[in-house]
């Protein structure tokens, strides 16, 4: 259950519309990196999360918060849109308000299907995808996900920061950038108190070390012209996970045979010319199950 308060998060007062920035916004709602993305990343993560207690109840919180954030931007988006197209950017524009709204730099849109309000859309008008989130039930490949959506969250929402002068856009960005701060710092954290936890052996990058190919595990495969590759930690000492020593291998050579696909099928026509020899016709009667038995019954002579 959720309960809702009418009263925002953090104060949303722009001292004057824009509609040109309110498009610009747009990227901090429903971009790869936006609060939509955060929220329902972190809601799916905790609805689908097996371990009751203190990291449930954590994702749980932060994805209560960024709900309040995706409300906080919208809202400023419709109060930065207030009056368009009559703005001084568009005030010359044609008299067709879509036309001056186009010209203004505003989503067309953001008038026409929103009735002066925020889309669920980036910053060109794309509209947000639930293929941006990242919930795997593993905690670890998650909080590392999270990690990465904060930083970038808060690195485009510094750069919308020097897009604007307006002091009461700048205010409610000061107040996103420090809670993008803080959760980058807590799922770092989170991190590692998995690790304390002891849950580290459950955590999928641990598993299957005695059946991959430990000799590849190890090295930095120097495959491009730069000269300081092997500069860095991940070219020598012990590994992050404490279990394998870094390496760097200088002149690398192919494991796997010349690439080549198959012989094409000739009834899908890929321009071919013979070297391959002739592919492969399947057997009769190979279709695997339901599909396999109607047609087994249907014509169990394949005639």
């Amino acid at each position: 259950m959720f309960r809702h308060t009418d009263h925002l998060q953090f104060d949303v007062a722009p001292e004057k519309p824009d509609p040109v920035y309110a498009h610009k916004l747009q990227e901090l709602i429903g971009g790869t990196f936006g609060e939509m993305t955060v929220t329902m990343q972190y809601l799916m993560q905790g609805w689908n999360c097996r371990l009751k207690g203190k990291y449930k109840d954590l994702i749980m919180d932060v994805a209560t918060e960024e709900i309040g954030h995706v409300e906080m931007i919208a809202t400023m988006i419709a109060r930065l849109l207030e009056g368009a197209p009559a703005t001084d950017s568009t005030k010359n524009a044609a008299g067709d308000p879509v036309v001056a709204a186009v010209m203004g730099g505003m989503d067309p849109q953001q008038a026409i299907v929103a009735g002066g309000g925020a889309m669920l859309a980036n910053s060109n008008g794309v509209p947000w995808s639930g293929g941006y989130i990242v919930a795997s039930g593993n905690m670890l490949a998650d909080f590392r996900s999270n990690v990465a959506i904060e930083s970038h969250g808060r690195l485009q929402t510094a750069r919308l920061y020097h897009m604007t002068d307006d002091p009461g856009v700048k205010d409610m960005l000061k107040f996103n950038l420090a809670r993008d701060t803080y959760h980058q710092n807590l799922w770092l954290a989170a991190i590692e108190e998995l690790k304390a936890d002891g849950l580290e052996d459950t955590i999928v990058p641990n598993d299957l070390m005695d059946v991959e190919h430990a000799e590849h595990a190890t090295s930095l495969w120097h495959l491009s012209d730069g000269a300081d590759a092997d500069k860095g930690r991940w070219a020598y000492g012990v590994a992050a996970d404490g279990r394998h020593e870094n390496g760097f291998l200088a002149d690398p050579v192919p494991l796997g045979s010349a690439q080549a696909g198959p012989p094409p099928d000739p009834k899908l026509y890929a321009t071919y010319d013979g070297a391959m020899g002739e592919p492969r016709t399947p057997a009769l009667g190979t279709e695997k199950g339901m599909l396999g038995k109607i047609k087994d019954a249907v014509d169990p002579d394949k005639n």
